[in-house]
């Protein structure tokens, strides 16, 4: 099958969104498709090559005939949406409610009224969609069970070590990096053997709150920072498929996320199941977090269920191949 990914207006960076369609493409490709990534610049990506082939375009003469293309951001829908009719049926793949973007009105006028399929990385979205009258497909992106698992170094840990992913300024707030740190604050002061580790891709927080920081991590050392962790803290409330809790759950690493709508984590967390949910807000939150902190039992418990939960998703071949089935089904 031949595939387009529009890029334009969009771009490749170093981000996770950027990441996550690098390796959709990738495995694609793997699975002998036959992928393009359009764009309108060059791919600013430096974390993982891309094996599909990449065009820059700004014209729609010099895109390849297909049987999909598929918009990868609020930007690329228009451009996509008037690419001619030899490129195939046009698809949106959906992968958070950017409200940072344009207001919801219109996001609905701009975004879900274009004459797409609507693709969604996760069930938050998919019921937001719905909230407007608008049908879509939940396709995950899987996961990396090769690079991330479990290694059990974390029942050597002489404390308990509270984790999470650091942003800052806008993009913090919608992750609300702040309630982590309000969390950690408060238990430092009763609890003597907390720690406080972070990752990410900014410079290290000016906070010496923070025990460890690791800056844009290699898969290694991300699987060795996952499983160290004992509480992954994930508060956030605009995501769609929010990776990093699913990343420490597959090392069996217990998860403290929020019932927030757009949580972006109800597809592999069920509450007292396979992780907490606390109610949507910083006073819940951080009872949740201490209440594992003084439940070693139950951390164990709901880390083996993460696991499995996390598992029955899928890898990104698997996941990939549910988008490729969908797609048969609408050509046939």
């Amino acid at each position: 099958m031949k595939i387009i990914f529009d890029l334009r207006k969009v771009g490749l960076g170093n981000n996770g969104g950027s990441l996550t369609l690098i390796k959709s493409g990738n495995t694609l490709v793997e699975m002998g498709h036959d992928i393009f990534f359009i764009d309108s610049m060059r791919n600013q990506h430096t974390w993982t090559p891309l094996k599909a082939k990449h065009i820059i375009t700004k014209t729609n003469d010099k895109i390849p005939d297909a049987d999909f293309i598929i918009a990868t951001g609020y930007k690329s829908v228009s451009p996509t949406c008037q690419a001619p009719g030899r490129c195939g049926h046009k698809a949106h793949y959906i992968r958070g409610w950017e409200i940072w973007q344009m207001a919801e009105k219109q996001i609905v006028k701009k975004v879900l009224e274009a004459p797409t399929i609507k693709l969604v990385n996760g069930v938050g979205l998919q019921d937001k969609l719905m909230q407007y009258g608008f049908s879509s497909h939940v396709i995950r992106p899987g996961y990396d069970f090769d690079q991330i698992f479990p290694t059990h170094t974390r029942d050597s840990n002489k404390g308990v070590i509270l984790g999470g992913i650091y942003l800052s300024g806008a993009r913090g707030n919608r992750k609300r990096t702040p309630w982590m740190f309000s969390t950690v604050r408060k238990m430092k002061t009763k609890y003597k053997d907390i720690q406080f580790w972070l990752f990410g891709n900014e410079g290290s927080p000016q906070d010496g709150l923070v025990d460890k920081y690791v800056r844009m991590p290699d898969p290694k050392q991300k699987n060795k920072f996952y499983n160290s962790i004992d509480i992954w803290m994930a508060p956030t409330y605009l995501e769609g498929l929010h990776i990093p809790p699913a990343e420490a759950m597959m090392t069996g690493c217990p998860v403290v996320a929020t019932q927030a709508e757009m949580s972006g984590v109800r597809d592999y967390i069920v509450d007292g199941e396979s992780g907490i949910l606390s109610k949507d807000n910083l006073s819940s939150f951080s009872s949740d977090v201490e209440h594992l902190y003084n439940h070693k039992d139950c951390r164990k418990r709901l880390g083996k269920s993460a696991i499995k939960s996390v598992y029955n998703i899928g890898d990104r071949r698997k996941n990939m191949q549910k988008m490729i089935d969908l797609f048969m089904g609408i050509i046939t």
